[in-house]
This record gives C-alpha cells, structure tokens and sequence, in this order.
C-alpha cells in the first residue's frame, strides 16, 4: 500500500495546481476574476452513445474499475494488487500476427500490438488498424480528440476508407460504383483489426458511407485517372474528411440524433497520426502532435531513433512561420498566446475545431437554431483576436521513409506517451522488451529419472531469466514505464498504483490518455526486397 506520505503529497499537489500538467489538448480560457486570473479548463463531459447505448466508459470497464471519484483523503486509498494493476493496464490490449492470402508470413509488417489507457471520462483518443483490401499495404491510425471524443471518434471511423479510397485505381472505383448503383454486394475496401471494445457509431454509419461514395464520384469525375502518388492521397484524404466534416454540420440531417452527432463531432476536435505500410514503403501522414518514431537496430549492435513526425504546435519554428504567413503582419503578437494558438489551442493542426476555422457569422447561423447546445458541451468562445480565419488546418505533413532490415518497429502514439517518455528512451524500451522475447528459452532436456525437484530448477531458470514476468503486449509495456517509472527508469510499484487509481477529476493533472500502436516489421521480407532486386 502508497504510503501516508506520497499519497498527501499528490492530493496537496493537486489541490494546488492551477493549470493541469500536460494538459496539453484542453481548450482553455483566461477568466479575470476580480484582482486573480484563473484558468477555466472547457472539455466536454457528455459522451456520445455508441449502438446499443453503450458508453465509451462501459466499453472499457477495467480502466475504472478502482478509479475513485472523490478527492476526500479520508476516501482515499492506492492499495491494488498486481494482478488488479494488470487488469487495468491490460484491458485494452489489441495484437495481431500479419498473414499474406496465401497463409504465409510475407508481409513486411510482421505483427502489431497496441494498448490504451484513459485519464479523461470518456476517454478522448482512439486507434485503428486496417489490411487494404483492393489496394496493397496496412493502415494504423493513432487519434488523440480534444473537448470531447466526437471528432477523434469519427476521425478514426473514417479516415482509414478516406485513404484506401484515394489510392484505388479508376477501374476499382467504377466497380464499386456500379455496384451501389445496381444494389449489389461492394467488395470490402478494408479489413479492420478491432478491439472487441472499440466503439462504433451504426447509426450514423450509412450517413458516413454516403459521403465516402460523394468523395469517389468526385474522383471519377476527374477526366483523367486519378493517379495520386501515395503522399497526394494521403493529404487529399486528410483535407476531405475534414471539408465533410464541416460541411455535415451545415446541411440538413434526418434526425435530431444525427445532428447532435454532427455537431459534437464538428466543435470538438483531434489530431491524428496514421501510417502506410507498403513493402519497404512508409508513408507517415501527421496533423498535430500525435508522433510516430522508428527503432533502428544498427550494424554495430546499438539502438538508434528516428522520428518521421514533428509536433505541431506553438514549440514548432515551422509553423509559427506558416501561421505568420497565412496572417497579416498585424496578428503576429496574438497567433500565438501563452504557447496556444489564439491562446486557446495547444495543436496547430487538427480536424474539427470549427470554431478555430469558420467565420463568426457561419457559426452563430448554424448554432442558433441548434437544439440545447449547453446540453451537448459545445464548446463556444470566440477569441478576442479572431480577425482572419481559418487559424487551423488539417492537411498533414507526409513522411517517407524507405525501409531497410535494420528498421526493426514503428511507434505511433498520443501525445500522453511522449509527455512522460522521450523517443529515445521509448525505443530503448522497445528494443530491450523485443531482446528479452527473442531469447531462447531453456531448453527442457529430461535426465532420467525425472523428479519433482528436477522440473522444479528448471522452472525457476526460465523464471530467472525473466520471461514470466514480462508484459506480452509491448503497447502495456510502454504504458506501464510511462505512468508508473521513478526518476531512476524502473517502474514503482506504488507509483504505478496512485497514477491508476487517481480519482476522475485529479487524473488529468498527472497524465493524460494514452493511446500506443508498436508495429513490428519482418527483416526477412525487407532484406528479400533488395536482393531480388539486384
């Protein structure tokens, strides 16, 4: 059990933290208040109801299930066993093996294996992975939402098709456009490796679908074949979702449901970070800052990192020049206030986030005949410098990066990963998680006779080597280090049991959610690759 001691520190820190630590996404205003300034912090409370009625918190029950949700230190206990710690850590484990059609392991992606784990009530990020169906390669998407988990919700829904749909080929399209038009079955542009606990929206599903055909009609209305290299489809997927998000919200809807939907899903927002895997092509498209980094095993036997993204936001040199460049000189001192676009926003680039993007005018007409607006936690405030809109933009930045056999993994995640982990010491966690797996077992050679005392040694040699112990998801290795390690880089047991059962309104000041996707590629097919090439 957390001592008396640590646990009055973090509640005596939390009672006296005005502005949450890496609170990061949260919109915040600067209140006067009197002769004080205060910091209100606006997120969204109120879930969306996936099908079924099912709340994003049901969904994921383990995470709660010790969470506390009063403050009284009289209410409050750490004591949490290890296997209720790992209940906790474990609940959102996602992993797959890649197969080619042919059953054989001849993919460059080998595997991959992704975990998540809230702070926020709901939680706000989500995840997707996908193996294209009618084009080559595998998609993973890491999505961290922001005053609410509408807009990161139906990020991660749609983006993947947004993408494959770009890709696909005139004759493809023509093919599943004949087969809408003619009612007839449409060959799957996806197949999706889910959770069994991911949330999905069926009731606005067709809606979604309706706007995914609009898109390739566009396409085929070009007079040429699409064509697009992957980096142009990557962008044109990004910058069209976001157009049709926004464009949702204006139009009529068939329903108060499908409204409300689409106008949380509009005034939130999200920043996203999806990968495509092609060969030896790697492709990373970022808007935010969301980041992806490759663990590199080098000749010489060390580890070294390379990040394919750059964050987004305030800290970024790049894109306070952009923002200065899209703006009269005369904003220069406002674009950027206490290191948050127009003081309000952490990320530069994001979907949603209408309000960062839209005129004044646009939206007060579409929220003034809205049904309860308050009642849905739209987020409404118009900064006193909002002279010449759009401030914020979704078109991502695209990365490529040939792979060779010594690129060994892929690390997408949030930002709640990076807040507490440096790439450097990401990788270094990686790579010595995959160093322990990949050694060999003891072998169990029986002398005969075989006694009890015999076996028993053997076990505890496999033991020793550390085998047992370690987590099989390296996603909840991650999570783990991230929230529970102490200034010397081993995980604190006790440290590790405060940070989960921290209560719901204390546990956005010490982390945020945490959403990590690690993919494993298969050195063999990489190395194949080249040599069939010379």
């Amino acid at each position: 059990m957390m001592s008396r001691t640590v646990s009055s520190l973090i509640l005596s820190s939390a009672r006296n933290s005005i502005v949450c630590q890496g609170k990061g996404r949260w919109y915040s205003i600067c209140i006067p208040n009197r002769n004080k300034i205060k910091w209100r912090l606006v997120v969204s409370r109120t879930p969306l109801l996936p099908a079924g009625g099912c709340s994003v918190d049901s969904a994921l029950p383990l995470q709660r299930a010790f969470r506390h949700t009063s403050t009284e230190e009289e209410h409050f206990s750490f004591q949490l066993s290890p296997s209720q710690i790992n209940d906790i850590l474990r609940a959102g484990e996602l992993s797959h093996k890649t197969l080619d059609p042919s059953g054989k392991g001849a993919s460059s992606v080998l595997r991959f294996e992704s975990n998540q784990l809230a702070s926020n009530s709901p939680m706000e990020d989500r995840r997707s992975a996908a193996t294209c169906l009618q084009t080559d390669g595998m998609l993973f998407g890491v999505f961290d939402g922001h005053a609410g988990s509408a807009c990161a919700q139906a990020v991660s829904e749609r983006l993947l098709h947004y993408i494959a749909v770009s890709l696909m080929p005139r004759r493809s399209l023509e093919e599943i456009e004949l087969a809408v038009e003619s009612m007839q079955p449409v060959r799957p542009i996806l197949q999706r490796h889910r959770h069994p606990n991911d949330v999905e929206y069926r009731e606005i599903t067709s809606r979604y679908f309706e706007n995914l055909r609009v898109y390739w009609q566009h396409l085929l209305d070009l007079d040429t074949e699409p064509g697009f290299s992957l980096e142009e489809a990557m962008v044109c997927a990004f910058k069209r979702l976001d157009s049709d998000i926004s464009l949702e919200v204006q139009a009529p809807q068939e329903n108060e449901l499908m409204r409300n939907i689409a106008l949380q899903v509009a005034f939130s927002g999200a920043t996203a970070c999806v990968a495509h895997v092609d060969g030896v092509h790697l492709h990373v498209a970022n808007t935010g800052d969301c980041r992806a980094v490759l663990g590199v095993h080098e000749e010489d036997g060390t580890w070294s990192t390379l990040p394919l993204t750059r964050d987004h936001n305030a800290c970024d040199e790049f894109e306070i020049r952009r923002l200065k460049r899209e703006h009269p000189r005369s904003e220069e001192k406002t674009l950027f206030v206490n290191d948050r676009l127009l003081g309000i926003l952490m990320p530069s680039r994001a979907f949603g986030d209408v309000q960062l993007k839209w005129s004044k005018e646009l939206q007060h007409s579409v929220l003034e005949n809205s049904c309860d607006v308050e009642a849905l936690n739209i987020y409404q405030y118009v900064p006193p410098n909002y002279h010449t809109p759009p401030y914020l933009t979704a078109e991502p930045e695209v990365t490529y990066h040939k792979l060779r056999s010594k690129d060994k993994f892929l690390v997408i995640a949030s930002d709640g990963l990076w807040e507490m982990l440096s790439n450097e010491k990401v990788v270094k966690l990686v790579a010595g998680h995959l160093t322990e797996l990949n050694v060999q077992k003891p072998q169990l050679t029986f002398k005969k006779p075989v006694n009890l005392g015999y076996m028993h040694n053997l076990l505890l040699q496999r033991k020793s080597r550390g085998l047992a112990s370690l987590d099989r998801n390296i996603a909840t290795h991650l999570i783990r280090h991230a929230i529970g390690s102490n200034e010397y880089g081993e995980v604190d047991p006790e440290k590790l049991a405060a940070m989960l059962t921290l209560p719901e309104d204390l546990a956005r000041m010490y982390r945020d959610d945490i959403t990590v996707t690690v993919v494993y590629f298969n050195s063999d097919t990489i190395e194949s690759h080249y040599r069939s090439r010379e």
